[in-house]
């Protein structure tokens, strides 16, 4: 959030935001985008760029992981022990303990483990496949931010000539409506005119709707708060001597393409999940060490104390029970035992279940190697399509920029004569009919060059 609203800030001041407040209320502040800033703008805040690169990061983790698995490992465990009721081997006499305080540390280091080394290694592979996966969400942000972009300058080019036709009808109506109050006009030629105004008006209402909605995707895909509306910096005319010069070559390279690189990719997680199947019928190698320190109170028998009564004479019955009871004594006893080893583990039969892994693991190759095949000839028809398209809609802007010099002539000439009284209300509608669908198709045609532009990036897998 703090790395979000310092981007906002950023840009406000360098773009020259206005901002009005009233009573303390911020209302509708406009901020001032150019193509290139709204794609940095996507990259930089939209959630699901911050998902792939976190989910990278993920991986990262995950690598680190298994790397400990190679490391040393110590635990270390303690417990006391209180006897309520101690058991007796006989009466009076008893080697249990009343106290017992024992402490364990235990030390392990793999030494020949091949199935960590082959895990890392896949780790590796999900590494790469995790940062592909990013780039395929970076290009697929990028294309549709400029499809967004380019369906607002489309729709805003749009309104222009609408708005433009919707004045020059209008002109055309009042012209007419002083011709008719005159006499020079009939009634027909004034209700011609103000249907064909009347027509213009669905057009403008559904063309201003679809910037509306066209700002509000782009706002989506830039993480914008509702309370910025945007401004973008230029025209589809701008693109025009970009695209008419050629502009860059075209090629059907598809080596970068995100799609096929995540089936690499993915082929080799599983030739390496082959390999880590296959593992499971090595064996493995470990050596461990083991220290314990432990203590207890047990009573144990006073040998001297034994044989000295012996030499006295010693007693019989109870007084026998007695002397052997305080022929015992009682002390604290420590031990410290060390021992050090490896440990060898072969596995020798596992109900063929490593087999059976290892043969679908095969067949997951095999089909994604059928996968990959389809999808390389598929992406080959759709970035031919692509090139196609490009070059259609670049024809078909020369036609169309020719087709409107063609229309403003014949429509200049239309007005001449109907002013002049030599032309029809009829004529003069057709060539204002004519010359805005020649404008709206020139647009359209500029739009349909980079939207393909767009497509083709994404297909060949260009980022920006």
């Amino acid at each position: 959030m703090k790395k979000m609203m310092m981007t906002l800030c950023a840009l406000v001041l360098a773009l020259g935001v206005s901002a009005q407040t009233t009573e303390g209320a911020t209302e509708m502040t406009t901020m001032r985008l150019t193509l290139q800033e709204a794609i940095d703008l996507a990259l930089s805040e939209n959630p699901t760029i911050k998902v792939a690169d976190l989910e990278v990061e993920r991986y990262d983790y995950v690598r680190k992981e298994m790397l400990g698995n190679l490391y040393p490992s110590l635990s270390a465990s303690g417990t006391y022990t209180y006897a309520v009721v101690k058991s007796e081997i006989s009466k009076g006499l008893s080697f249990g303990a009343d106290n017992t305080i024992a402490a364990a540390a235990e030390v392990g280091l793999p030494l020949v483990v091949p199935a960590v080394w082959r895990s890392i290694k896949m780790t590796k592979v999900q590494m790469e496949n995790a940062v592909e996966l990013a780039r395929a969400s970076r290009i697929d942000m990028v294309n549709a931010v400029k499809k967004a972009y380019y369906n607002i300058l489309l729709a805003e080019q749009s309104l222009a000539v609408l708005r433009s036709s919707e004045a020059t009808v209008s002109k055309t109506v009042e012209d007419t409506r002083v011709q008719y109050e005159h006499g020079l006009a009939s009634e027909y030629n004034l209700l011609t005119a103000e249907v064909q105004l009347s027509n213009l008006q669905p057009s403008i209402i559904q063309t201003a709707n679809s910037i509306d909605v066209a700002k509000r995707l782009l706002k989506m895909y830039l993480s914008l708060p509702e309370n910025i509306d945007i401004a973008l910096v230029g025209t589809l005319d701008d693109f025009r001597d970009a695209i008419l010069n050629g502009g860059e070559q075209l090629s059907t390279d598809v080596s970068e393409n995100s799609t096929l690189k995540q089936l690499d990719i993915q082929a080799e997680l599983l030739r390496q999940n082959l390999k880590l199947t296959q593992t499971s019928r090595m064996p493995t190698l470990a050596a461990f060490g083991q220290f314990a320190y432990s203590g207890n109170d047990m009573q144990r028998p006073d040998f001297s104390a034994m044989m000295g009564g012996g030499a006295t004479g010693g007693t019989t019955g109870s007084t026998g029970n007695a002397g052997t009871a305080e022929a015992v004594k009682k002390s604290f006893y420590w031990q410290h035992p060390i021992s050090i080893g490896v440990s060898l583990s072969v596995p020798i039969f596992s109900g063929f279940k490593n087999t059976n892994k290892v043969r679908q693991v095969r067949n997951q190759i095999r089909q994604l190697e059928l996968q990959r095949d389809y999808v390389a000839k598929s992406t080959d028809v759709q970035v031919r399509s692509s090139i196609n398209n490009l070059l259609t809609a670049r024809e078909k802007m020369f036609a169309n920029e020719k087709t409107v010099a063609q229309a403003q002539k014949a429509y200049d000439i239309s007005n001449t004569r109907y002013k002049a009284g030599a032309g029809t209300i009829l004529e003069l509608n057709t060539a204002e009919l004519s010359l805005t669908q020649a404008k709206l198709n020139y647009s359209q045609a500029i739009y349909d060059y980079i939207s393909a532009k767009a497509d083709y990036d994404q297909i060949v897998g260009k980022e920006e």
